[in-house]
């Protein structure tokens, strides 16, 4: 599974012949029009599905026709189940934008406080997702919001961040 990274969730079917509706959890629907195969994590295991017809169904949701789902009963087995794609299919970001997964073990270093440690974990939450870091004094946590990160550097593997007056001092001066 470190090989993969989680796409979405196969929600309910959309017709008799077979067809699912996938909620992905991406706001560009667009880069998985051209999408072959799919990993569905059932039977826990990763299984492999090919795909006849995809399609855009609504913002976040595609609309997929899988080869041997032909009937209601076949898209039952894998109702609920959650899809996977390799980690190589991911679209290449540049800049300050990165994908949680290659961000794990990056140095921190704060305009004031220099460097905190390395993200150690990425803590989704619904309201505010947050650094997780491994600093000699403890954990420390930081909101991950554009206005808070000045500069990703990937060869260097650091981010260098501006954090709110007082946000470190909790964690470093408590």
């Amino acid at each position: 599974m470190k090989d993969y990274y989680y796409l979405g969730k196969i929600t309910k079917k959309y017709s008799f012949k077979g067809e699912l509706l996938i909620k992905i959890d991406s706001d560009q629907t667009d880069i998985y029009k051209k999408i072959k195969t799919l990993f569905i994590f059932h039977s826990n295991k990763l299984n492999t599905y090919k795909i006849e017809v995809i399609r855009i169904h609504k913002e976040s949701v595609l609309r997929v026709k899988f080869e041997g789902v032909n009937s209601e009963d076949d898209a039952d087995v894998i109702i609920n189940c959650d899809v996977f794609l390799p980690l190589s299919h991911l679209p290449i970001l540049t800049g300050n934008k990165f994908y949680y997964h290659e961000v794990i073990n990056f140095l921190i270093i704060d305009e004031i406080f220099g460097e905190l440690g390395k993200i150690s974990n990425i803590k989704e939450n619904n309201s505010q997702d947050l650094f997780v870091i491994n600093n000699t004094k403890g954990e420390v946590l930081i909101p991950i919001h554009d206005e808070f990160i000045i500069k990703v550097d990937r060869v260097k593997s650091e981010i260098l961040v501006k954090t709110p007056d007082g946000l470190i001092d909790l964690y470093i001066n408590s």
